[in-house]
């Protein structure tokens, strides 16, 4: 049996970095956790660059980026700011995502469909210096079909309904329905958002799924058991799941 393709894990490392902020100073830093995510067999390295600078601050992305050979993946607002940050950073991908300043973190898709025109020119932008760039939408055919039309080769499916669902098997199904028609349009599919030990699987099995994207549940784990324990527990829980997705 030809082995399936196992999704790409990228660890993001935002909250170690809250974790460094809510006391000043150094530690502890972003950058040795990136170091720790390449050695525990991370695919890449995702920081949210935010415009109130709550987590990852300018200063760490590049230091990140000179810091292992895994590629950043910079989540970011879609303003001229921020793009113009990205340009000048060329990082190996951006990720357009929805952002409130009173939010805990990223609530809901960005809403591609209603911003087409901005968006568009932001994603423009990005794809004339050569960066991958993803949006971060919600399972949502109106909101896949946008993604399309205004040019982003990658999108990222919100995963935070189905974390937060139960085992809810109607949120699976938009997760399913919305990775089908994305691939049938030619988009690259990432998925993330609220993933743990206990509910990754039934994502990570989904064949279009290219990547997941998690972060909270890992740096949250690594206080129990350690980061690299836990990067190298979801990696060996996806690769199973895939797995054992293709024997069926």
């Amino acid at each position: 049996m030809t082995l399936p393709a196992i999704p790409r894990l990228g660890v993001n490392l935002d909250h170690v970095a809250t974790l460094r902020n809510a006391r000043g100073g150094a530690h502890p830093d972003p950058v040795r956790a990136a170091i720790i995510a390449a050695e525990a067999g991370a695919n890449g390295i995702t920081a949210h660059l935010r415009e109130d600078r709550r987590h990852i601050g300018d200063e760490d992305l590049p230091r990140l980026m000179a810091a292992t050979p895994l590629p950043l993946n910079l989540e970011m607002a879609a303003t001229d700011e921020m793009a113009a940050i990205a340009i000048g950073l060329a990082p190996h991908a951006v990720c357009l995502v929805p952002e409130r300043r009173a939010e805990r973190t990223t609530e809901g898709g960005l809403d591609v469909a209603g911003n087409a025109d901005w968006i568009a020119r932001i994603v423009g932008r990005l794809n004339d210096t050569g960066v991958r760039v993803s949006l971060f939408i919600a399972p949502e055919p109106e909101q896949v079909r946008a993604a399309h039309k205004v040019g982003a080769p990658v999108i990222e499916l919100h995963t935070g309904a189905y974390a937060h669902a139960a085992g809810d098997p109607g949120e699976l199904r938009r997760l399913r329905a919305a990775a089908t028609l994305a691939a049938g349009l030619g988009l690259e599919v990432h998925a993330g958002h609220g993933l743990t030990f206990d509910n990754v699987a039934s994502v990570a099995a989904l064949p279009e799924i290219a990547e997941l994207n998690i972060g909270h549940f890992l740096v949250g784990e690594a206080i129990f058991i350690g980061l690299a324990a836990a990067i190298r527990e979801m990696r060996s829980r996806i690769e199973l799941a895939r797995i054992d997705a293709a024997a069926r």
